[in-house]
This record gives C-alpha cells, structure tokens and sequence, in this order.
C-alpha cells in the first residue's frame, strides 16, 4: 500500500466520519431549486426555509452555519414573501439549489433589501453520492449597512452573491441576517443576463424619476427666486428632502454618499424622513394660505416644531426607534395636512381640491411603502417602485395645483384691475363732469369778472376801462375802412348841488337815471355808452359823423330835460346835461379825439349849461348849438 494510497484512504474516512472540514446536515426541510429552470427560479420563495432564534438561543449566538444545532427546525415559506416586523431575533435562511445541466453556469442570490444591518452568506457543496455530507464551496461573504459598502463585494445597492456550480452540483446557501428594525428578505436567483437586464430596468426607472424631482425642485427654485413667493421654495425643499428620503432608503444614498459610514447610512434615513416632515407642513402651510390665528395655523406651527424636537432626537436615540418616531410624525404630518385641505377647500379655496387628491395618492403609497419597509407587506422592490409612482403622481397634482392657485391669483388680480379701471374710469367719468361744471362756472364768473371789470357796477353802463381798450380798435377800423367815427362827452350839470342838497344816494338814483336815457337813446348795437367818471360820460359812435352824433346827443338831452326825479324831500328835480362831439379826423389819435371832445364838453359847460358843442378840428373854432 502506496503513502499516497493511505493518505486518499485516511482522507475518505475523516470525510465520511464527518472531520473534515465539512459537517453533517439535516434532512432538508424544503425541496431543492433547480437552477437552470426559470419557473423555479421565479417561484424561490417555494424553496425557502427559516429560522427564527430568540435571544439566549444556541442559534441566535452562533456565527456560523457549522455552529447551527444539528437538529433545528427550519420552517418552509410555503411560497410567501420572508417579511419579519421590528425583532431582536436572528432569522436563518436556507436555499438548496442544484445545476442539472451539462455546463458549469454562474447565477446570483440577489437580496432586495438594502436596510439590512447584518447579512452572512455561506456556501457549502454537497459531496457526490453523499448529500449529507458538504463542505464549504466559498468563503462566507458578510456585509449589511453597519459595514462598509465596499464588503458587499459587488458594487450593486442590493446584495449579489455570485454562486457557481458545476455540472451536476448540489449547493446549499445558509444566510444568517441580523437587523435593528424590521428585516424584510425578499430572495431572487437569476442569471447574469437577468440581473443585468432589471438592473437596466431600474436604471431608466430609477433615473427618470429621480431626474424628474431634480427638474421640478430646481425649476420651483427658480420660481421663488424671480417671484419671491415663498410656496414655490418650500415645494423644492419637499421635493429635494423627498428625492434624499427615497435615495437613501433604496441604498443609493449608502452606495453613492457615504460608502464608508455606515453611521450615516443608518443615520440618512430618520434625518431625511423627519427633514421631509418638516418641508411637507412647510409648503402646506404656506400654500394652502392658512390664516394666522386659527387653529389650523397652530396646528402645522406645533407640527413644524416638534419635527425640529424629533430632529434632534434623531442623533440620540437608536435607529429603531428614531424611525419609528419620525415615520408616525410624518404619518401625522400627512393626516393634518389632508384634514386642513379639506377644510379650506370647502372654504372655497379651489386649490385645495387638487391639493387633497395629491395627498390621497401619497397616503397610499406612503402607508404601502411603510407597511413594506416595516415587515408588513412582502415584495419591497414593487412597493418601493410603487412608492416612486405615488410621488411622482402627487408632485404633478402639487405643481398642477400651484398652477390652479397661479391661475386664481391671476384671475383676481385681473377682477381687481377690472374693478379698479372700472372705478377709475367712473371717478373720471365724475370729475370730467364736476371739471365740467367748474369749467363752466369758471367760465361765467370769468364773464362776470370781465364784465366787472369792463361796466360801471352803479350804471351798468361801461367803464373807463372798456373805453380805453375799445378807442383805439375803432379809431383803426375807421382810419381803415374811411368809415366815420364821432365822440360824444356827457357831463350832469350842477351834480355837485345836487349831492349836497340830497346826498349821494339821490345823486346815485341820478346819475342811474342819465345811463337809462343813454341806453334809451342808443339804437344801434355797435354804439357804445360809457361812465368814465363821477357824473361823466361817453359815447363811442362807430360809423356816425358829427351831424348825426350831435343829433343822438340833442335826444338824449332832450330826454334827460323831459323826465323828473323825486328828491327825498319830494321835491321834483329836473337834470340837465351838457354834451361835447369830436368827429375822428384823418390819421388823428385817440387822445387828440378825446382831447378835442373834452374841450366841446367844457365849451358847453362855458356857454351856460344843457347844451352841445361840435368840436372842430384844432385849425378850427368850436361851435355851439
């Protein structure tokens, strides 16, 4: 017997014997997978047993599968999903796969579950023509959040363990997982090109959506810093604090962020979902315009506080708990921020409509991906794309309904021009016809002015002023047109006697009763009558000569002689009045004419009083008659 014959001998009896390193396993408790069929490998969850090992335990101490007691029970999944709510027990998991092929061919154990704390993988080999004897195939591969990233091996968010088998090879796979919050196993083998092909899928999933949120925050960003509303900033803080919650629970934030800290990684969760509390009653706060001092307003105002309390709880207290608090805070968060929509939507804010209806599918996606993460529900990966298509939805109906609200501010706004142009153009519509009206009185206390300042306010007659102005356009027009042009001066003779016997008073009613005789006497209407002084008088005669003035003159002379005044005492007075005519001559000025009229006047006044004197030109005498 050859040395290298007892050696293979010696080795076949400690292997049988159980020495070697291998050990002996149980019968198995589930049915064993084939690997190269894909409906079997799609029904995984039929191939599964577990364990669960309660604190003191052999199992629950044991570090590896060689140290498992050899009769533990193992229970069969039966087919449901290995979803195990918040415990301190250590969950065993075993699989049995087998290649019936001809070929040697790789597949991957994938974990859909990247919250994991503690996640161990063996391998063994069964020996041919001895099933129950197996011997480790690969070193174990332990990795989970409280370790580095890099421990995974693959760097993949989930967890990939590679397992090859040869032609005809039989291999079990033993799991050991050990978490703080709820432990949630979903297990999937798949070939490379299957991996490959939904991890491309997830990719352009993953990547639109979380492209999506990044868009909108940014461009709710830009809104806030152009119109300074403050809605628009605290939708991109919502969006933003959301996209980071969803990136670090899918594992992205772990693989990407803080590959290194699995202090952060557990950390990035409770930190983000509280974070998003706050920014959700933020923006719902300002966007459903709730008014300051109503119960609503103290109620997001305690909620927005007591998620900066739970913020700062979240550095001290374990993971477990800190999530468990901050996932009821945002629950409560969410149920108020429905509650006060619903309220100010049937206070008539519209807005609010499309603002619940964004809550509602929130609410749905939210409670699905809770009741997943927390153990509750199985299939992880489904509720974690359903919860990026609740967002997703309730983002849109967000932005549609700050749109709405956009739209009904712009429409009051646009209610409140037409108003305030419907106002202004009745308030200038008001003070046209009051400028009107004013312009209108204006224009006849201008005409009462003018008329003032032109007639004598005692006679009603014109006053010097009026003469001054009017002299010098009818000596023109007369130089101009050869037309002739005679004035005639009016003076009451003895008045003086006649304010001192009676008193200014009778000698006004006097002077009244000439001005009645010379607007009595005038027929034309381009004839002018003037009081010029005290009892003084003129007449401007356009077109008359000095024959036809004079006439004028002797009727009115006339008429003042014919008429009777009754005196205050009832005496009977009898006024007389002397009159000086100058006809304008060729290129003479009117202060020559006026001069030449005043000298008739005082030419009658000479020759005895109620009489007329024809004014010469100044080579000729003046004449009485």
């Amino acid at each position: 017997m050859t040395p290298r014959f007892c050696a293979l001998l010696m080795l076949g009896l400690l292997a049988f014997a159980g020495i070697m390193p291998g050990y002996s396993m149980a019968a198995e408790p589930c049915p064993t997978l084939q690997a190269t069929n894909p409906e079997a490998r799609s029904a995984i969850n039929h191939h599964l047993c577990f364990h669960s090992a309660r604190p003191g335990e052999p199992a629950h101490a044991a570090q590896s599968a060689s140290e498992l007691p050899v009769d533990m029970p193992w229970t069969p999944a039966n087919g449901h999903d290995l979803v195990f709510s918040h415990t301190d027990a250590v969950y065993w998991i075993q699989l049995t796969v087998h290649n019936p092929g001809a070929n040697r061919a790789l597949w991957y154990l994938k974990l859909n579950y990247p919250l994991l704390d503690e996640i161990t993988f063996w391998q063994y080999r069964h020996q041919p023509g001895s099933p129950d004897v197996v011997t480790e195939a690969a070193p174990p591969l332990t990795t989970g959040d409280s370790l580095p990233f890099a421990t995974r091996g693959i760097d993949y968010r989930y967890y990939l363990l590679p397992v090859t088998l040869d032609p005809s090879e039989r291999r079990t796979i033993t799991i050991r997982v050990h978490s703080s919050g709820a432990l949630n196993v979903p297990l999937a083998l798949m070939t490379p090109e299957e991996v490959i092909a939904e991890s491309n899928h997830l990719t352009l999933i993953h990547g639109l959506f979380y492209g999506a949120l990044l868009i909108l925050a940014a461009f709710n960003l830009l809104l806030f810093f152009s119109s300074g509303t403050r809605y628009y900033f605290y939708n991109a803080f919502y969006i933003s604090s959301m996209a980071m919650f969803l990136f670090a629970m899918g594992g992205f934030a772990n693989q990407y962020f803080w590959p290194e800290s699995a202090q952060l990684a557990n950390l990035s969760i409770p930190l983000t979902l509280v974070i998003c509390s706050a920014a959700m009653a933020l923006f719902g706060w300002s966007f459903l315009d709730v008014s300051a001092g109503t119960i609503s307003e103290s109620v997001l105002r305690g909620l927005v506080w007591s998620a900066v309390g739970f913020l700062a709880l979240t550095f001290l207290l374990p993971y477990s708990k800190a999530i468990l608090l901050n996932t009821a805070h945002a629950l409560m968060v969410i149920a108020a921020l429905s509650v006060i929509a619903t309220i100010r939507w049937r206070q008539g804010y519209l807005p609010a409509f499309w603002y619940i209806a964004a809550w509602m599918i929130m609410v749905v996606g939210a409670l699905a991906y809770a009741l997943a993460a927390f153990g509750y529900l199985g299939d992880y990966l489904a509720r974690e794309v359903m919860m990026q298509a609740a967002v997703g939805g309730q983002v849109i109906l967000l932005n549609y309904a700050m749109v709405q609200r956009w739209r009904l501010l712009n429409q009051k706004l646009l209610d409140i021009e037409h108003q305030a142009r419907t106002e202004l153009e009745f308030k200038v519509h008001e003070r046209t016809a009051q400028l009107r009206n004013t312009m209108r009185e204006l224009e006849q206390a201008n005409r009462k002015l003018a008329s003032l300042s032109l007639n004598d306010a005692l006679t009603g007659l014109h006053n010097r002023r009026h003469m001054d102005n009017l002299l010098p356009e009818l000596c023109r027009e007369a130089r101009r047109t050869g037309q002739p042009l005679s004035l005639a001066l009016v003076d009451a003779d003895h008045f003086k006697r006649i304010n001192d016997s009676w008193g200014h008073d009778f000698g006004d009613q006097c002077l009244r009763h000439i001005a009645t005789c010379l607007k009595n006497q005038i027929k034309r209407p381009r004839d002018v009558a003037v009081r010029f002084g005290g009892e003084e008088f003129a007449l401007l005669l356009p077109g008359t000569d000095a024959t036809g003035a004079s006439k004028l003159c002797q009727d009115i002379l006339e008429a003042v002689r014919d008429s009777r005044i009754t005196a205050p005492d009832g005496t009977a007075v009898s006024l007389t009045v002397s009159a000086g005519i100058a006809e304008l001559g060729v290129e003479e000025q009117p202060d020559s004419l006026f001069r030449r009229a005043d000298e008739a006047l005082y030419a009658s006044k000479a020759a005895g009083r109620d009489a007329i004197t024809l004014a010469q030109h100044s080579s000729e005498p003046a004449s009485n008659s």
